[in-house]
């Protein structure tokens, strides 16, 4: 299941059994740290939390106090990993001597009910249409908002017009360039701290074959929170008993048009069939659709005599196509297969290479998320902490 599917079941199940919650939310870090802006944990009054806002280090704490900290409204809580007692990076932070050397800051605030909840809104809306959003929070203020106030486009207003217009347009921003930002916002009602949230919708993988070999593969994307599809022409293999984490089992004839392209559509497309002729098929649709990355099994020369005997595809399909399939990580099993193939794919959609960490010269994570201090006669731009 999708982790934003997980956090609004979880959250249903709390509403309908009259439970209150609190989410907590991971909305800025400064140095190392194990989960990013964005992820979420939800503690319920009662129950087991579900979600993490690190590696298992800090749930313990945020479920124990999460209560009393938002008992008067959304807070935002400092929690260091550094080493020493007092955090170099945040002397407010809440030190837990990990040796991480970072600062995780996590917005706590109470789930009462549905309506009028810009986030469970905003939430739902990633969920039902697959599309991605982006959502406006404040973290920081001088009074001028409050802690935890929200702003979605077309949801939501502030009463400060010229505040709204500014942070409307940073949300396009990050809709547009798919990441989160921090943004400060300076004018005449003082000045807050705003994260810019980019919520992506869970990503798709559509598998086409479904013999013994694409059942891991299944198991191990819908552990990842994928929403998966598999495509195959035999009847006796394209069952859902088959593959039950799978969200659809198709049974389509491998000589007919493709009926359901929009499926295909930015999402990954993994193609082993083992037959000769549905690859050909399937991999000529695949090429022809908006397919974000396309693997095709199997040996480099038996590809390449696929490809001969088709139109020549564009250059941007070729692009996007892989084969053999997978990073080259050893091991024949069809676990082994599976996991070699979703490595390949989660790099090719983060944009990096699977090479080891031990050779990154660089920071693990993507550079921080950038902070703009905005005043409305010229907006300057200053660098990350």
């Amino acid at each position: 299941m999708p982790c934003i599917d997980r956090l609004l079941a979880a959250i249903d199940a709390s509403l309908d059994a009259g439970t209150e919650a609190v989410v907590a939310t991971v909305v800025k870090v400064r140095g190392s740290a194990y989960r990013r802006p964005g992820a979420r944990m939800l503690i319920p009054l009662v129950g087991a939390p579900s979600g993490t806002v690190s590696g298992g280090c800090l749930e313990s704490e945020v479920a124990k106090k999460a209560w009393w900290l938002s008992e008067h409204g959304p807070k935002v809580v400092a929690y260091s990993t550094a080493a020493d007692e007092e955090d170099p990076l945040d002397e407010a932070a809440l030190s837990f001597g990990l040796g991480c050397n970072g600062t995780v800051y996590v917005l706590m605030e109470r789930v009462q009910q549905t309506e009028g909840s810009i986030l469970l809104a905003t939430l739902r809306q990633v969920r039902d249409t697959g599309q991605p959003a982006a959502l406006a929070t404040v973290i920081t203020s001088d009074g001028a908002l409050p802690v935890g106030s929200r702003l979605a486009a077309g949801q939501s207003t502030w009463a400060h017009p010229a505040l709204t217009a500014c942070v409307a347009q940073g949300l396009a921003d990050v809709q547009r360039l798919g990441k989160s930002a921090l943004r400060r916002y300076r004018g005449e009602w003082g000045e807050v701290e705003v994260f810019l949230e980019y919520l992506a919708p869970a990503r798709r993988l559509v598998v086409f074959g479904a013999g013994h070999d694409a059942q891991p593969l299944v198991r191990m994307a819908s552990l990842l929170g994928w929403k998966v599809t598999v495509v195959d022409g035999r009847a006796h293999f394209a069952r859902q008993a088959r593959f039950p984490e799978a969200e659809a089992v198709i049974c389509a004839d491998a000589r007919a048009p493709l009926a359901f392209a929009e499926r295909l559509n930015g999402a990954a497309v993994a193609i082993m069939t083992h037959s000769l002729s549905q690859d050909f098929h399937w991999l000529r649709a695949a090429l022809a659709s908006g397919a974000a990355y396309i693997g095709q099994l199997g040996p480099r020369d038996r590809t390449e005599r696929l490809l001969a005997d088709m139109d020549e595809p564009s250059l941007a399909a070729l692009d996007r196509l892989h084969y053999p399939m997978g990073l080259d990580l050893g091991g024949d099993s069809p676990e082994s297969v599976a996991l070699a193939i979703l490595a390949e794919i989660t790099a090719v959609f983060n944009g990096r290479q699977g090479s080891p960490l031990k050779g990154r010269q660089q920071s693990i994570h993507d550079v921080e998320p950038s902070v703009l201090h905005a005043d409305m006669a010229a907006p300057i731009h200053v660098p990350s902490p």
